[in-house]
């Protein structure tokens, strides 16, 4: 009887231990605005517009008519914000679901137009998704020019690209 009840504590043990070994949290895809690097995290804070960001539950977190609330868009005052060029104040060390609990030391620290440590975003801003092309573009175009541009286009006309220089 004894081994019986050994047997089953053991096993009682070993499905607990197990279960708490395969728990793992499932965050929300994070946005193509969002910094690089950070998977698992659960929240951004936005301090030019004195808000957060629920990566979990995609959602923007701000103070509006004396409460938090939880909306997928910024505010309409923040329409033209860019969240690409916007810094992300990335909160590795929050767990929980008010990131706004210690909003006043947040906001002291980081003031709005903080610039933290250079960030890049998961991904490529709308409108942009062809600029490393464009951009390859302009080297290529840059490379067929003649190296001293300011002596004209190399058909012997000057055209007084040299005025002023050595006359």
């Amino acid at each position: 009887m004894k081994s019986i009840k050994l047997l089953i504590a053991g096993m009682l043990i070993f499905i607990t231990a197990s279960l708490f070994s395969q728990v793992t949290i499932v965050l929300g895809t994070p946005p193509a605005w969002g910094p690089a690097g950070y998977s698992n995290v659960q929240y951004y804070y936005l301090p030019d517009v004195e808000s957060y960001y629920d990566v979990q539950n995609s959602r923007f977190i701000y103070y509006e008519g004396g409460a938090w609330v939880r909306r997928a868009n910024l505010p309409y005052r923040y329409r033209k914000y860019d969240l690409y060029s916007g810094y992300k104040v990335v909160m590795t060390d929050y767990r929980g679901n008010a990131p706004y609990a210690h909003h006043k030391e947040y906001k002291v620290k980081y003031k709005k137009g903080y610039k933290g440590p250079h960030q890049n975003s998961i991904g490529p801003k709308p409108g942009n998704h062809n600029s490393a092309v464009k951009h390859q573009n302009k080297r290529v175009v840059k490379k067929s020019q003649p190296k001293n541009p300011s002596r004209g286009h190399g058909n012997a006309h000057n055209n007084g690209g040299a005025k002023g220089k050595n006359k």
